[in-house]
């Protein structure tokens, strides 16, 4: 089960990699377009949003074979049998709570099935959000409060459970848990520290996401990191975190990354590309992410003082230096009128925040710079004051939402932000500013599209959600993707794709019982 938390940012088709892609931060490449309508239940549109559901119902499986087994041990102590099963739940839940964020109604499987079923029935996310509730709400009595590196403890059960309460519109008790873990063990890092901590030209939020320092014993904010590491065995390791190929331009390609001559600018090698790293890309990110979000008290991304936009964090697209030696251009910077379509050069060279992108290869490995093995959180206390001020938001304590986002904020060395600044949509602009492809985004656009819709605000509806929502109306609203004319491509997003189509596959084969389809897609 804790092997499983590795897919989230590991090898090309990560999930995390989705998340970032249904978001104001990115969008995919579907089969050489962005446009959201070639998502289909039979068709993966060269992704993986469809499939993914399948990986993730065997990781319940995984869970489920505990939780059903836990007693067919004779335990010499209730307390070993507890915590084996309070772990057991966390990782269910966890999982539940990401499928129904990105799929909605979906069957609750909450037994191990150890024989063909054909007859499941889809159960609505309400329903296993408040199972999810409960079943947490036991777990984390029994969670131990510290755990080896890769494994959840309290702090992570009250985390996960954070993000539950907020989903069941239960304000006071995501308070109440996120309260639990910001007062211990765990603490922000405001001083350097770890492999680079004397490396004067960078700072804390460099030091934050280096690969091998999210599990440092003193690194006390990581709630809850992976461990992937290129010297374990071979089964116990992945291809690597793919930071660098699915989030970097493919900026090296000839076919647009040309110098005046028209001969290629870049090249597969030297100090650009052991950064940059062989991008595909599979996200391409939008300049919303890039610039609009720093723009705040009279500073743009150039002048602001966050440490999270520090230009020795970004490669931004005029330090893109051409970097072939037989280029007439050579260190020069790229320069967009090369293009055989310049008016889309934003589309082809991005910024890049290199102070989490940038996981270097092991020594020993021989492979490209796709972003190598390293640890990566799932979370850590930054997100928890992030959650907690969203609850304080919901129920109208803008003193302590704009409290705990400063708390943030400070380490981050940027202006704090007075009560009267806090919306929902700054809690999620500094949500992007500070947990850029480490957050399920899609999911936590998704889960606040229905706190909306349950509450009523700007006329959002449960029953309308697929043709009226949150997710959708942000999106369009800052994603330049989507709005801006391009040449070359299709880009398109309707209110429906705020959640993915379910698998085809799935459906079909129950044939004694009734799993729906989300609304807006065929069947």
């Amino acid at each position: 089960m804790r092997k499983d938390l590795l897919r989230e940012q590991t090898s090309q088709k990560n999930f995390m990699a989705h998340q970032t892609m249904a978001s104001e931060g990115g969008a995919p490449q579907l089969t050489g377009n962005s446009d959201w309508r070639l998502l289909t239940p039979t068709s993966e549109a060269n992704q993986r949003f469809v499939s993914q559901i399948n990986d993730v119902f065997i990781m319940i499986k995984n869970a489920n074979t505990v939780i059903s087994r836990i007693d067919d041990i004779e335990w010499s102590a209730e307390n070993d049998r507890n915590k084996i099963l309070a772990e057991a739940l966390w990782h269910r839940s966890y999982w539940y709570y990401r499928l129904v964020g990105s799929y909605g109604d979906l069957p609750f499987v909450g037994e191990e099935v150890r024989g063909a079923k054909l007859d499941f029935m889809t159960h609505s996310r309400w329903a296993i959000l408040e199972k999810l509730e409960k079943d947490m709400e036991w777990a984390v009595e029994w969670m131990t409060d510290s755990a080896p590196p890769g494994a959840p403890a309290k702090g992570a059960g009250n985390h996960l459970l954070v993000k539950i309460h907020l989903a069941n519109l239960h304000w006071d008790k995501a308070i109440a848990a996120a309260t639990k873990v910001i007062q211990g063990p765990y603490k922000l890092m405001t001083e350097r520290f770890g492999q680079d901590k004397n490396d004067a030209s960078r700072n804390v939020i460099w030091d934050l996401h280096r690969p091998h320092n999210k599990n440092l014993p003193e690194n006390t904010e990581t709630i809850l990191a992976f461990v992937d590491r290129y010297e374990a065995p071979q089964g116990a390791k992945t291809d690597g975190l793919y930071t660098q190929r699915v989030y970097a331009p493919a900026w090296y390609w000839s076919g647009y990354a040309q110098d005046r001559e028209g001969k290629p600018g870049f090249i597969e090698s030297g100090p650009m590309f052991d950064t940059l790293g062989r991008g595909n890309p599979d996200c391409v990110i939008s300049d919303w992410l890039s610039y609009d979000v720093w723009k705040e008290s009279n500073h743009d991304w150039r002048t602001t003082p966050d440490l999270r936009r520090a230009n020795i964090n970004w490669i931004d697209r005029h330090e893109y230096l051409y970097n072939n030696p037989a280029s007439v251009q050579y260190g020069q910077p790229f320069d967009p009128n090369n293009l055989a379509i310049p008016e889309d050069h934003w589309m082809n060279i991005w910024p890049m925040p290199i102070y989490k992108t940038f996981q270097p290869n092991h020594p020993d490995q021989k492979t490209p710079p796709y972003g190598g093995n390293g640890d990566w959180y799932i979370f850590r206390l930054a997100e928890t004051y992030l959650l907690r001020a969203e609850a304080h938001y919901w129920k109208g304590n803008l003193s302590e939402a704009a409290a705990d986002i400063n708390v943030v904020r400070g380490r981050a060395k940027a202006n704090p932000v007075a009560a009267g600044d806090i919306t929902i949509d700054f809690i999620f602009d500094e949500r992007a500013r500070e947990l850029f492809i480490e957050e399920p985004r899609q999911n936590e656009l998704n889960r606040v599209s229905y706190i909306m819709a349950k509450l009523g605000i700007k006329g959002y509806n449960p029953a309308t959600l697929h043709q009226k929502n949150y997710f959708y109306d942000r999106i369009i609203k800052l994603n330049p993707i989507y709005t801006r004319p391009i040449v070359y491509r299709t880009f398109h997003i309707e209110p429906y794709h705020f959640q993915w189509p379910v698998d085809d596959n799935i459906i079909n084969s129950n044939t004694l019982g009734r799993i729906n389809q989300n609304l807006g897609y065929v069947g």
